[in-house]
């Protein structure tokens, strides 16, 4: 899989490279960011996260995670609530408090999120699943996630200049 990024990561940069020679004529240049992940069979599964200017990361203890596109509203979310022991299904739930703070935070920002799962040592197209505007359970996290969070900012302290 190493291999597998270190190509995939070499041939980002030729094209991003290729691309710049003149041939952009638009005010922003192409770039690109992937998250590759699988399994080659006797191997453990791996995922890297591969920037635009050719280099890559895999996950690890450190990075426990990657996230592509806009970073500045959902990721603080992931950064203080994902726990590694977490369930697949509060994982998900929390990607959707994420998804639901970034889309409300820029209107650039919006459905449908995918959600790809592979499963190890199955060696076969992951399992895939689109999430809408109109999916009930993401409508719910967003409503519920909205409510919770008045009610805690509600339940701290007040604030007085005194300390």
């Amino acid at each position: 899989m190493f291999q597998v990024a270190r190509s995939v990561s070499e041939t980002l940069a030729e094209v991003i490279k290729s691309s710049a020679r003149g041939q952009q004529q638009a005010e922003s240049t192409f770039t690109s960011t992937f998250i590759l992940g699988g399994q080659i069979k006797g191997g453990a599964t791996r995922l890297y996260l591969i920037y635009p200017e050719g280099n890559f990361i895999e996950v690890s203890e450190e990075h426990p995670f990657f996230q592509i596109g806009e970073t500045k509203y959902g990721r603080p979310i992931l950064v203080r609530a994902f726990e590694k022991e977490m369930t697949f299904e509060d994982a998900i739930k929390l990607l959707m408090v994420s998804f639901d703070s970034t889309i409300k935070a820029n209107l650039s920002v919006g459905p449908p999120l995918d959600i790809n799962v592979y499963e190890i040592d199955s060696f076969k197209a992951p399992k895939s699943l689109k999430i809408d505007s109109e999916n009930p359970y993401f409508q719910m996290v967003s409503k519920e996630w909205g409510q919770a969070l008045k009610e805690s900012l509600n339940s701290l302290p007040k604030f007085t200049f005194e300390g």
